[in-house]
């Protein structure tokens, strides 16, 4: 906004930014935002915590609080800045929500899985009671800033961990994203989702991904972003996920419990007849080849049983069960009787 930009360049008050940045990343960057800040004669203050599924707390949520008020922001025009993965993301957005009840936020993302996922919609949370963002809210952020360089310095796994996700949207909706990740996976893994020359024959596969990533999960989540409507076809991966992931804590990352789940469901789609047997082995070579687990020994079958109907509490009392009726396309089903459950368990457990 050009008057908004004029207002903030001819004031006589110097600009204000409270930041809150992944302690890891802070090591890794930390140097190059405190210098863009100085060069930019910006008042800041930057905070660096430790932010993981095993801290997302109410308690770390009010360490940032405190330090706010010490601060003091201006809760209109003075935005909090959180630089980090999705956890950070999500502590950041929880607290900016509660600070005088809407203090804005910005999001800048540095794992591939928060930049297809958390940087997208308005959710924001901290685990509670050993259950997985059990308290939150809906804040969305003024805006989220990708810059996919950030993801060159993460380890193979976290880029295998965000294409869990990637993979959750080619299934449910973009078939063209499937075969994108089908056909390029090693190369996205090997180059770290960095654009490089050399590699005509690959394209930008890299930017093509992350794109169409990003352009279906909004489709999704845009006209239902604070979740009127529960029937989610973002919520494939995430029925028994949740349980799984905090269950097994840390074996599991976030995008890898994902997959897990998926797989599952895959085998599922397959029992009920939704997928043929062909269809079932090339969403799970995907998935190998993305080098992400298609089993965990955590799963067991209580555990499946115990989800379920915890999603049925949470769900008004339907399962909503997102499947795959082909490749990249899916429609939700309530009908999934537990015999077809049992027998898919029973035959995913015996591959």
């Amino acid at each position: 906004d050009p008057q908004q930009i004029e207002l903030a360049t001819s004031s006589k008050r110097k600009l204000r930014r409270f930041i809150v940045i992944d302690e890891v990343v802070d090591k890794l960057y930390g140097s190059k935002v405190r210098a863009y800040f100085q060069e930019n004669n910006v008042q800041h203050k930057i905070l660096a915590l430790p932010t993981t599924e095993e801290t997302k707390s109410m308690e770390l949520v009010l360490n940032i609080l405190h330090e706010v008020q010490k601060f003091s922001l201006d809760r209109r025009t003075e935005p909090i800045i959180a630089i980090g993965g999705g956890v950070c993301l999500d502590i950041v957005g929880l607290a900016a929500s509660l600070y005088r009840r809407r203090t804005p936020y910005i999001r800048v993302p540095t794992t591939l899985l928060s930049y297809v996922d958390a940087s997208v919609g308005a959710k924001n949370g901290v685990n509670f009671l050993q259950c997985k963002n059990k308290l939150g809210g809906y804040t969305p952020p003024v805006a989220s800033f990708l810059d996919r360089s950030f993801i060159q310095s993460i380890p193979r796994r976290h880029i295998s961990n965000g294409l869990g996700e990637i993979l959750k949207m080619a299934l449910m909706k973009h078939k063209g994203l499937f075969d994108l990740l089908k056909n390029h996976g090693k190369y996205l893994l090997d180059t770290k989702f960095q654009s490089c020359n050399g590699f005509a024959h690959h394209g930008d596969a890299a930017l093509q991904t992350t794109r169409i990533a990003i352009e279906t999960m909004l489709e999704e989540l845009a006209p239902n972003l604070w979740e009127d409507d529960l029937d989610r076809l973002v919520d494939f991966g995430h029925l028994i996920s949740p349980e799984l992931e905090m269950r097994v804590l840390p074996s599991l990352m976030h995008g890898e419990a994902v997959n897990v789940d998926m797989a599952f469901m895959t085998y599922v789609a397959h029992a009920r007849g939704l997928l043929e047997a062909e269809e079932k082995e090339q969403i799970l070579q995907c998935m190998r080849g993305l080098e992400l687990p298609v089993w965990h020994s955590g799963c067991s079958w209580a555990l499946i049983q115990r989800a379920l109907r915890e999603r049925l509490r949470h769900s008004g009392g339907q399962t909503r069960m997102p499947l795959p009726t082909g490749l990249g396309v899916a429609d939700i089903f309530n009908d999934t009787s537990e015999e077809t459950l049992e027998k898919a368990y029973e035959l995913w457990v015996k591959d």
